[in-house]
């Protein structure tokens, strides 16, 4: 069963927005079977709209529309629906009573024609019920073919896949089983990890695809396959993952269904009852924000300095400003004094700190861009390494903080 995902808006097309609606689209179906063809993102152009639904019903069983749904002029898509279901528009009740209800609870106005306008949908629609906002999700069929029409605002769009567009697509098509398992990975490249796995990627089932997934510091490697018997499925895959994780148990951190590397971290630190601190310099908290959106950081991250200007290292946190002046900012001796400042601050057993420079110039250091010096202290003492991540300031804190991140790992896991 074939797929097709269209995002209606002139703000995804100029790069104003980026269009997320469709990644979380594709993995949402993707769970139930549903193999996605192609994704499409359009003008609110009615022409363009009514091409693009004509193509793809030549091409795919389900066409999932999000966007084009507001209350101003230039929302045009259930008025190109109706042109495309020789179809017209009425009003909703159901709608109707729900915008009311909305803007007497949470906006405590009257609502304007224009929000009321919202109520009129194709008559032939079936009604997707938003509670989370006005506009309403549409349920639609042409041919045999169904089309969804969902609003653009992600939190409304999730809400109507999950609670009404899944359960209808499943209840409507008969679909194949599909299954991953993706292997985390951090430490080593694409190419290198190619060589060390070769063997096993020759010699991979027919019935098993492996795909490389590689962003800044971490690979992950996806072995998928699709059958009619689930069981037998996910036993194939899972056999031939346990071959792929031996192989590569030095760099591997668990599964990506299942963890993360900060989920990893946080279930070590909680099972051995032990707490985490950071001074990040180059970061900016970067790390921290990672600690703390997992649930539960509180019983084991006590906190962070981000000591960005060189003067703070010492003041704040108090590194020897003689240390600094002799080895300079960015340096391991630096990185060291303050991973362990850190640890004697928030009295804790790990910590991570990091100096470097991030760019585009130098600022107080004397490193080349993109040099930075992480440290890890541990009970056992501390730990440093020297990188350069180049020239881009983006690439060099996200590497800094997966590589930071790496090194606590394997810190914690010596603990």
């Amino acid at each position: 069963m074939l797929a097709e995902i269209i995002t209606i808006g002139d703000e995804i097309l100029i790069g104003q927005i980026i269009d997320t609606n469709s990644a979380y689209i594709s993995k949402e179906l993707n769970k139930i079977g549903v193999k996605v063809f192609q994704i499409t993102s359009i003008q609110d152009d009615r022409e363009h709209i009514l091409k693009t639904l004509y193509e793809a019903q030549e091409r795919v069983d389900l066409v999932i529309v999000t966007g084009g749904l507001g209350p101003t002029k230039d929302d045009i898509t259930k008025q190109t629906f109706c042109e495309f279901l020789d179809d017209t528009l009425v009003e909703n009740d159901e709608v109707l009573n729900n915008i009311h209800r909305i803007f007497k609870k949470y906006i405590k106005r009257e609502p304007l024609p224009s929000n009321l306008k919202q109520a009129q949908v194709p008559s032939s629609a079936t009604i997707l019920q938003n509670i989370h906002g006005t506009a309403p999700g549409m349920w639609m069929e042409k041919n045999n073919k169904v089309f969804v029409s969902l609003p653009g605002v992600p939190y409304e769009m999730k809400y109507l896949i999950s609670e009404e567009v899944l359960p209808r697509v499943i209840k409507r098509f008969k679909r194949p089983f599909i299954f991953h398992k993706t292997l985390l990975t951090y430490g080593k490249g694409e190419s290198e990890i190619a060589e060390t796995i070769e063997d096993f990627e020759n010699n991979l089932p027919a019935a098993i695809k492996l795909a490389y997934l590689p962003s800044l510091g971490r690979v992950r490697l996806r072995l998928s396959s699709t059958g009619t018997n689930q069981k037998v499925l996910q036993e194939r895959v899972n056999s031939q993952m346990q071959i792929l994780h031996k192989l590569l148990e030095d760099i591997a951190v668990g599964y990506e269904e299942e963890t993360s590397l900060e989920t990893r971290i946080a279930t070590l630190l909680t099972q051995k009852g032990k707490t985490l601190s950071l001074a990040e310099s180059c970061t900016g908290g970067a790390i921290a924000k990672r600690i703390t959106s997992e649930k539960g950081a509180s019983a084991y991250f006590k906190g962070s300095i981000i000591p960005y200007e060189t003067n703070l290292k010492s003041e704040v946190l108090g590194v020897d400003p003689k240390l600094i002046e002799k080895y300079n900012v960015v340096s391991l001796q630096v990185a060291e004094a303050m991973a362990q400042r850190s640890q004697k601050l928030f009295h804790t057993d790990f910590a991570i700190s990091t100096t470097g420079i991030a760019g585009p110039s130098k600022g107080d250091g004397v490193e080349d861009v993109g040099t930075v010096c992480i440290a890890i202290a541990s009970p056992l003492g501390v730990i440093s390494e020297k990188f350069n991540f180049g020239n881009s300031r983006k690439r060099v804190i996200t590497k800094t903080v997966h590589k930071a991140l790496e090194m606590l790992l394997k810190e914690i896991l010596k603990n």
